[in-house]
């Protein structure tokens, strides 16, 4: 007797439950790495349906959990697996590629809570999918849905779950920790969520204007906005400015921390605010080669002439980083610049010491910032 046939003989004749699910896993991992060839396609035809009429659960369990991710399981054997009780259909609803998305949307929405909660955590869920799991689902599925990045979310749908939501922290949460975040859904989280969930927003995802310095000024009263922070973040730096010079927030001050944490095109959308000119022209005398380029488009802004010399400063250290070239991700980027921004004595001599002081802690709040610069005295008051 071949080894093939003595496990079959074993599934089919076990003396127990264990040994015919020991069978069926060593089975089920043969055919696999026999992928789709005629041989593993006639062994699945064979063998499957024995598998996943057993009536034993921890035989069907061998077979949705060995062949969770294989493609060689017949659809209708998926199917009659994503039926069955929850120790076997969650692991084959996890991942099977064997799945349409009509198969998919059917089981969120009539499967119940714990197959809605496993399809919504797959590793690709389409903008139907997620729609269907948002209409149908639990709680605990839609806040599944919505963590996972893979998910595509559309913009009305995740509003929908914010007001249907609006008292779920769990769910709002899920939503304020995505990778991006439309802006109607931002502006309408930062009005329900927790102070934690909402630093990680404003420091995370793009405020519409008038809700950052509604935040700034203490409008809301629950956290300060880092306004630095969104002068990066800002899709429409423009616009941004435009809204913090209204309010009277566009402030040297804010500029220079901004440029010292590496936003240089906040910068030059401030100048060009603040001078009264085109982007294009502030971007061009800003990144001048030669010495009276910012000079010119700086005293035209109005900005005080002792902070000239650490404006200076720190486009010259961007100038510097981006000479080196190579592919340098936001937190080492800013990193660099604050190294190099407060290492030069033209900062050291005219910044204020509220901005050094600012500098200063973010630059230590890094765990690669040398001693020496975490360390460095303030300037007398």
């Amino acid at each position: 007797m071949s080894t093939r046939e003595a496990v079959i003989r074993t599934i089919l004749k076990g003396a127990t439950p264990e040994e015919r699910a020991k069978a069926a896993e060593q089975v089920c991992l043969t055919i696999d790495r026999s992928s789709l060839t005629d041989a593993g396609r006639q062994a699945a035809e064979e063998i499957l349906p024995i598998l996943a009429n057993d009536a034993c659960d921890l035989v069907r369990r061998a077979l949705s959990m060995t062949l969770k991710a294989s493609p060689v399981v017949p659809r209708y054997i998926a199917i009659k697996l994503a039926k069955d009780v929850e120790s076997v259909c969650l692991p084959i609803l996890s991942e099977s590629p064997v799945f349409t998305e009509e198969d998919l949307i059917e089981i969120a929405r009539v499967g119940g809570a714990s197959r809605q909660v496993v399809i919504a955590k797959r590793r690709r869920v389409s903008f139907e999918l997620a729609d269907a799991i948002i209409e149908n689902g639990v709680e605990r599925a839609i806040e599944a849905v919505c963590a996972n990045d893979n998910a595509e979310i559309s913009e009305p749908s995740l509003r929908r779950v914010v007001e249907r939501f609006s008292r779920s922290e769990p769910v709002l949460s899920a939503i304020a920790y995505r990778k991006s975040l439309p802006l109607s859904v931002t502006e309408k989280l930062v009005k329900l969520v927790s102070d934690s969930v909402l630093d990680h927003l404003v420091s995370h995802h793009e405020i519409p204007p008038d809700i950052a310095v509604a935040i700034a000024v203490g409008a809301y009263e629950r956290a300060t906005i880092d306004l630095v922070d969104q002068a990066g973040l800002t899709g429409d730096p423009g616009r941004f400015v435009s809204h913090l010079n209204r309010h009277e927030r566009l402030t040297a001050s804010l500029l220079l921390r901004s440029l010292a944490n590496g936003h240089i095109t906040f910068l030059e959308h401030g100048l060009a605010e603040l001078a009264k000119a085109p982007h294009r022209r502030a971007r061009l005398m800003v990144h001048d080669a030669g010495p009276l380029g910012l000079k010119a488009i700086y005293e035209r802004a109005g900005l005080p002439a002792r902070l000239y010399p650490a404006f200076r400063a720190g486009v010259d250290a961007w100038k510097s980083l981006e000479a080196e070239g190579g592919f340098m991700d936001r937190s080492r980027l800013q990193a660099l610049m604050l190294e190099r921004f407060l290492s030069s004595d033209a900062v050291e001599f005219n910044v204020l010491q509220d901005d050094l002081a600012y500098l200063l802690e973010r630059l230590d709040l890094r765990p690669d910032t040398p001693a020496e610069l975490v360390a460095k005295p303030l300037p007398a008051a």
